[in-house]
């Protein structure tokens, strides 16, 4: 596979596209028809890539923690962390690769706070790419986080993420493509669309809400969605990785399994879950510092099923 960044002859192509997403992470409660999930012949991330996290508009300090942790857990040691794991869940990622052992090496960067909403509290895609390039430009993805009170461009009406490409600032005579993300709070917008299953959805199967397993129905849900972008990111960086369904619109390594989260899942039940004795909240994944999760599955390429660790 070619590194991330070896990709300078695609350097033109992407140049006319980079400001464009190239997924977005489905409304949780959508059904998808069942489609061929194929391999489009295009590169993968591979290398050491940093998770850069730039925090848009107001937060508290234990809700940058829950999501902090999350990226930290990525690449946590399966020996100090119970199990399930963070760590295991995103180990399912190296099914994608075609060698034995994919050098794509995640692991926590900078973070970045905008707590003055330096672009107002009403956003364009491509003022989320202007705030996803303050991150690292090189070997980098760029996660940008909205707080609840800002709107963005189509989100809860279409999206409630997204993740693409952009070319940065010249480095030693050079200009670099790095990976972004976007994923808005929703707790306040639509939670029943982009934080489900921890709120009631507005629309289709009705069953009980699930209870956070932070407690916190936005972050909680934000963590779903950086989760299945993050897989999206690295399997179908540039629009020709992994996917199924229509370029323009694919469904993804996580956003092909929309509302599995453990087995025996089906539309309007997230699955067989674990779940907290002491406060009753359902998750599936154990972070650091004793958080746990509730992560998406993913497919695996080799048998086009969606994948849970529970």
């Amino acid at each position: 596979m070619a590194s991330f960044t070896s990709l300078s002859f695609l350097l033109s192509f992407f140049l006319a596209v980079s400001i464009l997403p190239f997924t977005s992470a489905r409304k949780l409660t959508e059904s998808e028809p069942g489609l061929k999930f194929q391999y489009h012949r295009g590169p993968l991330l591979t290398g050491n890539i940093s998770v850069n996290l730039i925090w848009y508009g107001k937060f508290k300090r234990y809700q940058t923690a829950i999501l902090n942790d999350f990226i930290i857990s990525l690449s946590s040691p399966e020996s100090i962390t119970p199990q399930p794991s963070v760590d295991t869940w995103w180990k399912a990622t190296e099914k994608y690769y075609k060698t034995p052992s994919p050098k794509l090496a995640l692991s926590p960067g900078t973070i970045i706070l905008d707590d003055n909403y330096s672009f107002g509290k009403s956003l364009t895609t491509d003022q989320i790419v202007k705030l996803a390039s303050k991150g690292q430009q090189r070997n980098a993805i760029n996660v940008v986080l909205t707080s609840s009170d800002v709107a963005v461009e189509g989100f809860c009406s279409s999206r409630c993420g997204t993740h693409g490409s952009s070319v940065g600032a010249r480095i030693n005579g050079k200009r670099y493509k790095f990976a972004y993300i976007w994923v808005g709070n929703s707790e306040t917008q639509c939670p029943g669309q982009c934080a489900w299953p921890f709120h009631q959805p507005i629309y289709g199967p009705q069953s009980p809400a699930l209870v956070a397993p932070n407690n916190d129905v936005g972050i909680d849900g934000m963590v779903i969605n950086v989760a299945s972008l993050l897989a999206g990111t690295v399997t179908n960086p540039f629009g020709n990785g992994y996917f199924q369904g229509p370029k323009e619109a694919p469904l993804e390594a996580a956003s092909a399994c929309t509302g599995v989260y453990g087995k025996g899942a089906y539309p309007g039940y997230a699955g067989n879950l674990l779940v907290d004795p002491t406060t009753g909240a359902s998750y599936n994944a154990n972070g650091v510092d004793g958080r746990k999760y509730l992560l998406p599955a993913l497919v695996d390429p080799k048998t086009s099923a969606c994948s849970t660790i529970v």
